[in-house]
């Protein structure tokens, strides 16, 4: 009896950590996508580029943009 309560509660603890996780993703698919389109720092090919694979590649596309993609910020030596 113990060990089916103990068993349960770990797999509710389980799908609760999967469905944060799993709903961070769809955030960050969903930032990267809206940033992608509404990047003024590319030109019309780059962006049709980088949503084809932000769509079709998900989570690998949404981290190549995020790192790759995303124009730099300016640094302190201009």
């Amino acid at each position: 009896m113990t060990a089916s309560i103990i068993g349960g509660a770990i797999g509710l603890m389980a799908a609760l950590v999967w469905g944060v996780v799993g709903l961070a993703g769809f955030i960050f698919w969903l930032w990267m996508l809206v940033h992608a389109i509404t990047n003024k720092g590319l030109g019309d090919a780059e962006k049709i580029v980088w949503v084809l694979v932000i769509i079709f590649v998900p989570m690998i596309g949404c981290i190549l943009y995020f790192f790759i993609g995303r124009p730099k910020g300016r640094g302190a030596l201009g």
